[in-house]
């Protein structure tokens, strides 16, 4: 190992054997700047001596992910205290990537966090923490349920700036009526002879410039500390500016007797409140914007009723233990997510699936944390606590998408990083080209024009725009039961040309139901009630679906005296002394029962995507049976919706064409792709890619996750399996397939929203800092636009929470 090199031990998964650990050793090896790599199956680690001039950590831990593996990352989030606008947040993002095994570092300014993803073999959370502090700033790590105190403590910074803005304003009102009066349109206004004396104005301007605006010097050293600038910069070097000229003016006045000097203690102070009362109207909408989390939060039970030791004691939701039994109460909130041992009730299920209709539970069935007991008192035991229950995975993937960047953000982060040196210059340039050209010898006028170029110029509004339009999209689309896991499947999903849908449990209800019953020469009840007591007995989904077909119809269920499934035929079983037959033709046909008159009928009903059955009793046709995976009532309505929007639908399957082709035109999909293996799904998912479709595809299943994870965008049905859900970007909660285009229209609304924001930011720099540098802003107008441009940004993100679908 030379002086020049490094060493890093980076975790792996996927490994399954020595011929795994084997190929990544080789594959790192010929990765040029690799001087030797050694993988080590066991401990599922790679260590890795490199030549930092040559290749870096990512290029490692791509090349490990080219060869199909996995890189292991640990997570944190910090809560930052701090920062000012996006050149701090740029700053924050920059030093945190450049430690070593920080894998990914993405800072929000507008939920005042970071999320990193780093290897705890080289880096710890204090080291994060102390970097951050390094570049001036505070943070703590964030944990589970601090999200009420993260509020706490942005009201308390919302009071605390309100208390500052108060009494800026009181000591700056006078010297702004100082400044008024000066207009000759204005002149009739009456002003006391005190208000012009410069050691009143310097009395009134000087608690603005270094008590109350203290926090913007602090900021700028920090900065600069650092090699960097941010909004304190430009804020602190405008209003010194603007002070210490007017200082040097009344000193210099001194013994003159000069009446009517040219002061700027009114820009600085009214400059300084302006800012503030802009900072108060942005930290009061960014409060606002993070309200979806809240909301969700306030729907978890505080406390739960348990029994212990034969005792019911009320505890914190918090201290409930897996395993514990909790009485529910009619009106009272399901504490945890759990299995109902007795009673029976109706529980309001609205908050996760937006169904308003209560839903009937009795024992055996599951039910929800923070679902609504409505009227019966239930026992239920504790099966998900804490962070498993799916409230709590709920808001964990709303706030780790409203943490996220979309790719839209990467232009205004990287022009942010250089916007204040280079106002800084124009500043400068605009003072020189004033005062020796344009009004030779003017240092005041020159000095005004280049205090408002700098405060006009703040990026704050530039920094807002995007994460402000993500918090306020994803929460609200959380509240209409779309769940996005990230800032960039909000954007990708507003360019899907292409959905796939999947039938069983997406398209269909995925569960069969009993749709049609013919009887022959017997009367229907008592051919129902015949066939019900013969599948009884039986555990085939199909014959439970016939049974629960039955009852609904109120027939009365006899026993049978025997009973015998025979697998790829049907049952045979004695009913009341009667032998009755339940399946395919080839049950009749292995008893010589004749079903010729039934045939079309049974064909008619295959056509139509139904399993038909055939009934004969005591050795005669007696009747037919269709059981069918029927369509969800709002799937038809779904795929009109997705076409209106221009997209091209597409239903897959495992099951037969015909079968299909059925389902697909009662829910009026036009392409079918049937007969679909597994592991083919996705294969199917890429030959649409590689015709240039942007492809959405929408499952509920374990053997949909590889489409899922496949498809430019996977999409989740929320009532499916937990790895189906795992795979995808999308989870939608409802189950329905509304929800697609729900999903779909919330990413254009939220994009069409940051591109408005980006627009007005870029357009108020780009506007604002010519129209300063020539003349036509003062600079106290020149700091209500730029506390109007923050507070605009905000406001426009907030409207996506009005949104209605």
């Amino acid at each position: 190992m030379s002086a020049k090199s490094a060493e890093a031990t980076v975790p792996i998964t996927g490994m399954t054997c020595a011929a795994c650990a084997l190929r990544i050793e080789k594959g790192l090896n010929k990765l040029e700047g690799v001087e030797a790599a050694n993988v080590n199956l066991a401990l599922e680690k790679s260590t890795v001596v490199y030549d930092p001039a040559v290749t870096s950590l990512d290029a490692i831990r791509g090349k490990i992910e080219s060869l199909g593996y996995g890189v292991a990352a640990d997570k944190a989030e910090l809560n930052i205290t701090g920062m000012t606008c996006a050149a701090c947040a740029t700053r924050i993002e920059k030093g945190l990537n450049k430690l070593p095994g920080v894998l990914k570092a993405s800072v929000n300014l507008a939920l005042e966090t970071a999320a990193v993803e780093y290897d705890s073999s080289q880096v710890g959370i204090a080291d994060l923490i102390r970097q951050v502090e390094k570049l001036g700033y505070q943070a703590e790590r964030k944990v589970d349920g601090d999200g009420r105190q993260q509020a706490d403590r942005r009201q308390l910074e919302i009071r605390r700036q309100t208390v500052k803005f108060w009494v800026s304003l009181i000591f700056s009102l006078p010297l702004l009526w100082a400044m008024v009066s000066h207009f000759s349109f204005t002149s009739f206004i009456w002003l006391p002879d005190a208000l012009m004396n410069p050691w009143v104005q310097l009395a009134l301007a000087t608690p603005v410039q270094f008590i109350i605006g203290a926090q913007f010097y602090i900021g700028a050293y920090k900065a600069l500390r650092n090699k960097s600038a941010n909004m304190d910069v430009l804020v602190a070097l405008g209003t010194s500016a603007a002070y210490f000229y007017s200082l040097y003016v009344a000193i210099s006045s001194i013994g003159t007797h000069a009446h009517m000097l040219e002061l700027y203690f009114e820009t600085s102070a009214v400059l300084i409140t302006l800012i503030l009362l802009g900072k108060l109207f942005e930290a009061k909408a960014k409060g606002r914007s993070s309200e979806a989390i809240r909301k969700l939060m306030g729907l978890q039970a505080k406390t739960a009723v348990v029994i212990r030791d034969g005792v019911e004691l009320a505890v914190p939701v918090e201290e409930v233990r897996i395993g514990d039994v909790v009485h529910v109460k009619p009106g009272e909130k399901v504490p945890v997510d759990g299995l109902v041992l007795e009673g029976q009730s109706a529980v309001d299920e609205s908050m996760l699936t937006g169904e308003s209709i209560p839903v009937d539970k009795a024992a055996g069935d599951t039910v929800i944390g923070a679902t609504l007991n409505k009227n019966g008192f239930l026992k239920v035991q504790a099966t998900k606590i804490g962070k498993e229950t799916a409230l709590a995975q709920i808001i964990k993937v709303v706030e780790e998408a409203q943490g996220t960047k979309a790719p839209i953000q990467r232009l205004a982060d990287s022009i942010s990083g250089v916007f204040v040196p280079i106002v800084v210059g124009i500043a400068l340039l605009t003072f020189i080209v004033w005062y020796f050209w344009v009004l030779p010898g003017s240092f005041a006028e020159a000095l005004e024009k280049a205090i408002a170029v700098l405060v006009i110029a703040c990026p704050c509004a530039l920094g807002l725009a995007t994460p402000t339009s993500i918090m306020a999209g994803s929460g609200r689309a959380a509240e209409l039961g779309v769940l996005f896991k990230g800032g960039e499947h909000l954007e990708t999903a507003h360019r899907l040309d292409t959905i796939i849908l999947d039938k069983t449990g997406t398209v269909t209800k995925g569960e069969p139901e009993l749709t049609d019953v013919i009887a022959m020469d017997d009367d229907e009840p008592h051919l129902l009630a015949l066939v019900g007591a013969a599948e009884k007995n039986s555990e085939h989904p199909l014959a439970q679906a016939i049974v629960a077909g039955i009852a609904e119809k109120g027939v009365a269920l006899a026993s049978a005296s025997s009973f015998e499934a025979i697998p790829g035929y049907g049952i045979r079983a004695t009913v009341d002394g009667q032998e009755v037959l339940v399946g395919t033709r080839r049950l009749l046909e292995r008893d010589d029962i004749p079903f010729e008159r039934a045939a079309d009928t049974m064909l008619a009903f295959e056509r139509a995507g139904k399993t038909a059955m055939l009934v004969a009793i005591d050795g005669r046709l007696a009747g037919l049976i269709a059981v069918a995976d029927t369509i969800k009532p709002t799937s038809k309505k779904a795929v009109e919706r997705l076409k209106a929007m221009g997209l091209t639908v597409i239903m897959i399957t495992g099951d037969n064409r015909q079968t299909a082709e059925a389902i697909a035109r009662e829910a009026g999909i036009d392409q079918v792709i049937a007969e679909v293996l597994p592991e083919g799904k996705a294969a199917e998912v890429k030959k649409l890619q590689a015709q240039g479709k942007k492809v959405a595809m929408v499952g509920d299943g374990i053997n949909d996750a590889p489409a899922l994870a496949t498809a430019d965008i996977g999409m989740a049905i929320g009532t499916g399996t937990d790895v189906a859900m795992e795979a995808a970007d999308i989870t939608l909660m409802r189950g329905e397939l509304t929800s697609v285009a729900d999903a779909i229209e919330m990413s254009k609304r939220t994009i069409r929203n940051i591109k408005q924001n980006l627009f007005w930011a870029f357009a108020y720099n780009t506007l604002g800092i010519p129209f300063a540098a020539l003349g036509f802003l003062a600079p106290w107008l020149a700091g209500a636009a730029m506390a109007f441009s923050s507070v605009s940004v905000v406001l426009n993100a907030l409207r996506l929470q009005r949104v209605k679908l």
